[in-house]
């Protein structure tokens, strides 16, 4: 019985790694991570501190602008629209 449970937890526990490893990827028909940045540059952002793909289909990242202050943005992995550029 106690080699049945273990097996079963060790299952859940490596699905669950397994999906959380995929979660947060880019999509195939995705724009690529430095079209991203170029984009995030083009909204005047000088210096990008961090980008991610996110599952709910954006590039996610927060960068420096002008006046030195950092600001959140979020970017369309399909169309590089910028929709989200906001202080932090």
């Amino acid at each position: 019985m106690l080699k049945k449970t273990l097996a079963a937890a060790v299952a859940t526990v490596s699905c669950l790694a397994a999906g959380a490893a995929l979660a947060d990827r880019p999509g195939a028909d995705w724009i690529t991570i430095e079209q991203a940045i170029d984009k995030a540059k083009a909204a005047g952002y000088t210096q990008i501190n961090k980008i991610e793909a996110d599952n709910d289909g954006y590039w996610e990242g927060e960068g420096l602008k002008k006046d030195t202050k950092v600001y959140e943005f979020r970017i369309d992995g399909k169309t590089g629209n910028v929709l989200r550029d906001k202080e932090d």
